[in-house]
C-alpha cells in the first residue's frame, strides 16, 4: 500500500513540475491568426487575411511567402527588413507590400505589442510562411 502511495505521490509531483515548466515556456514572438480565407480571380491562388501580433522585443525571423503580402500596422510599430533594402520603421497607420518569395524579417523594438493586418495572395496548398536564411549584407 505504501509503495502505491509513493508512486502516486511521485507521479503527481512529476505532473505538477511538468505543468509548471510548460507554463514557464516563452510565448512565441509572432503569432498569425487567420480571420478569412477565400478564392481570388487568379487560378490556383487564394487570399488569406490574418491578424499578426509581434511581442515587444519580438522578431518574426527571416522568411518568405508563396505570394504577395500586403500589410498595415494597426497598433505599435515595427522595423521591417527586406533583402536588398535598408531597414525601415513602419508605424501605426502605415503599410507595406512584400512581393512573393522576397526574404524579409520584422522586429518590434518597442515596449508594447505590435499588431498588423496582413493580406496574403498566395498559392493554394502551400504554407503561408516558410523560414529563410538571412540575406548577405
Amino acid at each position: 500500500m505504501m509503495q502505491l502511495a509513493n508512486r502516486f505521490l511521485a507521479g503527481t509531483l512529476l505532473a505538477v513540475l511538468a505543468g509548471a515548466a510548460s507554463s514557464q515556456a516563452p510565448a512565441p514572438a509572432l503569432t498569425r491568426t487567420v480571420v478569412a480565407r477565400g478564392d481570388v480571380s487568379v487560378p490556383g491562388r487564394e487570399a488569406v487575411a490574418a491578424r499578426v501580433d509581434i511581442a515587444p522585443g519580438g522578431v518574426s525571423g527571416w522568411h518568405t511567402h508563396p505570394g504577395d503580402e500586403i500589410s498595415v500596422v494597426s497598433e505599435g510599430e515595427v522595423v521591417l527588413m527586406v533583402a536588398g533594402q535598408a531597414p525601415r520603421k513602419v508605424v501605426a497607420g502605415e503599410g507595406f507590400v512584400i512581393p512573393a518569395g522576397v526574404v524579409h524579417n520584422a522586429r518590434n523594438e518597442g515596449t508594447s505589442p505590435t499588431r498588423l493586418v496582413g493580406v496574403y495572395v498566395v498559392e493554394k496548398g502551400k504554407p503561408l510562411a516558410s523560414p529563410a536564411s538571412a540575406p548577405a549584407p
